[in-house]
């Protein structure tokens, strides 16, 4: 990794264009700035296109002879097979509403990171190959020819893109930069030109069912260590089940939250609302990840992977399934999951069991988001809560991109929010709900050999957080995405020192008043309730 440079260093940024044409300034592979290429392995186990060992240091990236007609054939296929790739291509003005928008240019100044420009990179092969005023007029109609140059940058800029969708908020013409850089990265998947940090989740999803890896007993062994932590603070020790056949709800959350700070204590919260309620539930240890990689390798992939959910849902003969504070998983379940899975007929419309709400807007996907669930409880007054064991974090909030712009989640979480806090302050309106900015590691990004890219990408960000800390002393983010709360950890600490991450169950749970419970002195990280430091 290259050596870190400090904030103040970093927060300096040029953004003098080039004195060259865009077509005619080759991209410069820094590092700092892009990931480590996919390994042979994953390639090999995901059944991937031309597995290998490979570096993009290197000037042969081993390459199929046939390579430029891969791409080509590829991208003719995806045109006719997704009608918005084509008008995505073709309708583009160039006005450049979206090019300050996005994190990585703020954060850059590299005008390839505009979407604009970024999505040039694909359409001016599309004008070459696909259009008549291109292939006679060629650079004069914004077209060129494919190459291994182009190829590169392509790599190097598609990586540079979280798919956060912000600029999609501004297009004019509705553009969804995602869904171009989605195919972006399809027509390098196609020459096995992938980055490890994504084919090596989605390859251990594939085959253990979560992105870590995990075996269904260190699955089950990391959950039962949460339970000791909640036994000593509460008293009151869970009892989770897994893989039970029968039971009323499966849940399913990304496996950060099982493995990784700050997702454990989300988790926890999760365990301890659990309990409280009664909830018959279960846990799978076959299907036991929310989040899906896949969807930054390809649709195909994407699709196998979010199958596992129901097809355990289906093994298991649950009757709806409830999803954790995950991004991406949810911008999948709403927007593709119809597309890929078919409605899933075997399950029926979640019903709260403790309110009797109906979930309605999950009538095909037979899946709800824990967000939605909590707050329905909270609207019936089922949970009593202490908001004053949180009056040592001052609260602000961070939409996380795919649960907020991707599917609407503005109030549900603001609404659990307020309930278990009594110090909350928003960031800047152009920073938050649809116009949320992204926290700069997602779709796959969240390396350690990308650290520069991704503290430039987080600036925006962190920079609101900074705002709201030093007006208001805010010192936690919370936010509803496992990505977000391993990404925002770094960069937060990096640009706004002293501010930390949390989720919104692990302020849930800290508020939770429990029948039975021994006098809390501590929260679920171990650390003293206001007015208990003297005891602990």
């Amino acid at each position: 990794m290259a050596k870190q440079p400090k904030p103040e260093e970093l927060a300096k940024v040029d953004y003098t264009p080039p004195m060259t044409a865009w077509m005619d300034t080759p991209a410069v592979l820094k590092p700092g700035n892009f990931c480590n290429a996919a390994k042979e392995k994953s390639l090999q186990l995901l059944d991937m296109p031309n597995p290998r060992t490979w570096s993009a240091k290197d000037d042969d990236w081993k390459l199929p002879d046939n390579w430029k007609e891969i791409v080509l054939e590829g991208l003719r296929e995806r045109l006719d097979k997704y009608r918005s790739l084509r008008v995505f291509m073709d309708i583009c003005v160039r006005c450049g509403a979206c090019a300050d928008k996005c994190h990585f240019f703020i954060g850059t100044g590299d005008p390839k990171n505009m979407p604009v420009l970024r999505a040039e990179l694909l359409r001016s092969i599309y004008r070459k190959e696909f259009t008549t005023a291109g292939k006679i007029l060629g650079r004069f109609a914004g077209a060129r020819e494919m190459s291994l140059d182009v190829l590169k940058e392509w790599w190097y800029y598609f990586f540079q893109c979280t798919e956060c969708r912000r600029c999609s908020v501004f297009c004019p013409y509705g553009i969804d930069q995602a869904e171009i850089t989605m195919v972006g990265r399809e027509l390098l998947n196609l020459l096995g030109l992938n980055i490890d940090w994504i084919m090596g989740p989605a390859s251990a999803c594939y085959h253990k069912g979560n992105h870590l890896g995990l075996e269904p007993h260190t699955f089950k062994s990391s959950i039962e260590f949460f339970l000791d932590d909640i036994e000593e603070i509460t008293g009151i020790r869970p009892e989770p089940t897994f893989n039970r056949k029968g039971a009323e709800i499966l849940f399913v959350t990304p496996s950060g939250d099982v493995f990784a700070d700050p997702g454990t204590y989300t988790c926890m919260g999760y365990l301890l609302l659990f309990h409280e309620l009664g909830l018959d539930y279960t846990w799978s240890t076959y299907a036991s990840e929310g989040g899906n990689f896949g969807f930054f390798t390809s649709m195909d992939v994407a699709q196998k992977l979010n199958y596992k959910i129901y097809a355990e849902a289906k093994r298991l003969g649950v009757k709806w399934i409830l999803g954790g504070e995950c991004g991406h998983m949810w911008r999948v379940l709403n927007q593709y999951m119809d597309t890929w899975n078919g409605p899933a007929d075997f399950l029926e419309v979640p019903t709260s069991p403790i309110t009797g709400t109906r979930f309605d807007a999950a009538k095909s996907t037979k899946m709800i988001h824990i967000a939605e669930f909590t707050a329905d409880l909270m609207r019936h007054g089922k949970l009593k809560l202490d908001p004053s064991r949180n009056d040592n974090k001052i609260l602000t909030w961070h939409d996380s991109c795919n649960t907020a712009r991707g599917m609407g989640f503005f109030e549900e979480p603001r609404y659990v929010l307020k309930k278990v806090v009594n110090n909350f302050y928003e960031m800047p309106e152009n920073t938050i709900r649809e116009k949320t900015f992204c926290c700069g590691s997602g779709s796959g990004l969240n390396a350690s050999e990308n650290m520069d890219i991704r503290l430039k990408g987080g600036l925006p960000r962190a920079n609101a957080v900074k705002y709201v800390n030093e007006k208001f002393g805010v010192n936690f983010v919370g936010n509803i995405c496992a990505i977000d709360r391993a990404a925002l950890t770094t960069s937060i600490d990096y640009w706004a020192p002293g501010v930390r991450v949390t989720g919104l169950h692990e302020l849930v749970g800290n508020a939770l008043v429990m029948e039975g419970e021994k006098k809390r002195t501590s929260d679920l990280r171990g650390e003293p309730l206001p007015g208990c430091e003297a005891e602990e």
